[in-house]
């Protein structure tokens, strides 16, 4: 055989063994759903629930469902940045609330994500959805305060419409293109401006006009801000399913593996419920949203069976933290439906109902179909777990609060990780230890009402999962607060961090 012929042979086997490799590693599709509530997904929820959601049962039904999982935060921007790098959002600027509007990139650029972290090992990537991470907005300190509006007489000046043209012709930096993913599509916040679908880095459209008036009534939008001409909230969600669904029948032709990032905007407000879907739910529109995002996720789970890959795909499925309470929760309660199921409080509240989610995984071949696990996780692990599944490792200093999770996922039943924070929106801290839950200050930290007279919460969620009785005061816990102060102590002061001043009274 000449130089020439082993060359070429050695060509081929190099390029063989690259397409073998593409092959072995699965597919990943992450479907991150916006104030979806504990409690509203029906499998959760056997007892005080009255929502149907038959998609995300029946992908349950193909996994494993997990019941002690956690998002970093009662509030979206902060859960966001610790799925995706698998680092506590309070090791950042973040200590209480959500980026702003208009705010800075929360994700530093040299910081690996998810989506870089497989980009550099092969494979496609791609986010459709909600980003809420911050941006570095082309606009300067003057031309931002052209940016807002009246919600009840909306009329843009000709020197308004002028800077907005100019603003938004440009790239817009420090987005989803700049964070490890090769294509973006989404609203960035739907309720929020720009009021338009952005495209990688550049607006589709330019805005020109201001939202009526009668799209921030009833749950719909929130804030004022330069929109497309007759832009309409209605479309978004199922044009988040559409371009999802279009990303997932093309990357299934390619040899590379994939990864689709899909933070849903929904049933987060706009509760801007299609028409096929108003009164489905028998309650009110937000259980109609529920039905209408499950119906969306089950779109983007058929076309990954239509793709000719579902054997290969891992999806996993969670929410950014619990329901917000001003859509009615109240009101379904008193239909029978809790959606914080069996858990305390809501949204932005450091309480389980603020931040204990649903979390599902379906990983054909691994994963055993219909189980359930009931060991503590959190949404720092999914960083290390997809290193796992993609058959790489964690750089050094990446995802140090992340631990994998595939011994759990091939169905051992064992402790992953002995303690977990979580917070309020507020910033008031709590962690867990075992079933133990101490809460650092009183109350819910978040927009629930009524503060407990003590000055900290210990509860064992085993024996009282609603978090009633507090036993911070009672006899015989000293060592074991102690202990849990400890834990908290050490992990702020691990690593750097700017967290703020931390009371352990």
């Amino acid at each position: 055989m000449t130089w020439h012929s082993l060359f070429a042979v050695s060509v081929l086997v190099s390029a063989l063994g690259a397409v073998a490799e593409a092959q072995v590693k699965p597919n990943i599709v992450i479907i991150y759903a916006d104030d979806l509530g504990y409690g509203d997904v029906s499998c959760y929820n056997t007892e005080r629930g009255k929502i149907r959601t038959p998609h995300i049962d029946g992908l349950a039904a193909q996994g494993m469902r997990f019941t002690d999982a956690h998002s970093s935060s009662g509030v979206c921007s902060p859960s966001r940045y610790t799925l995706l790098t698998g680092r506590y959002h309070w090791r950042t600027r973040l200590q209480r609330g959500i980026v702003g509007v208009w705010g800075k990139p929360l994700i530093a650029p040299d910081r690996i994500t998810v989506a870089s972290m497989l980009k550099q090992n092969g494979y496609r990537t791609a986010c459709v959805g909600k980003w809420h991470l911050g941006w570095d907005w082309p606009i300067t300190a003057q031309e931002k305060k052209l940016l807002g509006g009246s919600k009840s007489d909306p009329v843009v000046t000709e020197e308004q419409r002028a800077v907005w043209k100019t603003v938004f012709a440009k790239p817009i930096g420090g987005g989803p293109t700049t964070r490890g993913f090769d294509e973006y599509f989404g609203t960035d916040v739907p309720n929020w401006p720009p009021y338009c679908f952005i495209e990688n880095d550049r607006t589709i459209g330019i805005p020109s006009e201001f939202l009526p008036a009668r799209l921030f009534e009833n749950n719909q939008a929130s804030v004022q801000g330069p929109a497309l001409a007759g832009w309409k909230l209605e479309p978004i969600l199922p044009a988040l399913g559409d371009r999802a669904a279009k990303f997932i029948t093309e990357a299934a032709q390619e040899t590379e593996p994939y990864f689709l990032y899909m933070p849903l905007t929904a049933p987060h407000t706009p509760l801007s419920v299609n028409e096929e879907w108003l009164g489905e739910s028998g309650l009110n529109l937000y259980a109609d949203f529920v039905m209408e995002t499950d119906a969306v996720i089950g779109r983007v789970l058929a076309a990954i069976e239509q793709s000719g890959e579902a054997d290969r795909t891992v999806v996993i499925l969670t929410s950014d933290n619990g329901c917000a309470p001003y859509v009615g929760a109240a009101e379904l309660e008193k239909l029978g439906h809790y959606p914080s199921g069996p858990l305390r409080g809501y949204k932005s509240d450091v309480w389980e109902g603020g931040h204990r989610v649903a979390f599902v995984v379906r990983w054909p071949g691994v994963v055993s179909p219909g189980t359930t696990c009931d060991q503590l996780v959190h949404q720092a692990d999914i960083l290390a777990t997809c290193a796992s599944m993609a058959g790489v490792d964690v750089p050094a200093t990446a995802g140090e609060d992340s631990f994998n999770l595939r011994p759990l996922l091939e169905g051992r039943d064992i402790q992953i990780r002995e303690h977990a924070v979580s917070h309020s929106s507020s910033g008031l801290p709590s962690i867990r230890r075992g079933q133990w839950k101490l809460i650092f200050g009183p109350g819910s930290g978040g927009w629930a009402k009524g503060k407990d007279a003590q000055r900290g919460q210990l509860y064992h969620l085993g024996d009282d999962p609603f978090e009633q009785d507090n036993l911070v005061s009672r006899p015989g816990h000293a060592a074991r607060l102690t202990k849990m102060k400890e834990l908290l102590r050490r992990e702020i002061a691990k690593l750097p961090h700017t967290f703020g001043e931390f009371k352990t009274r």
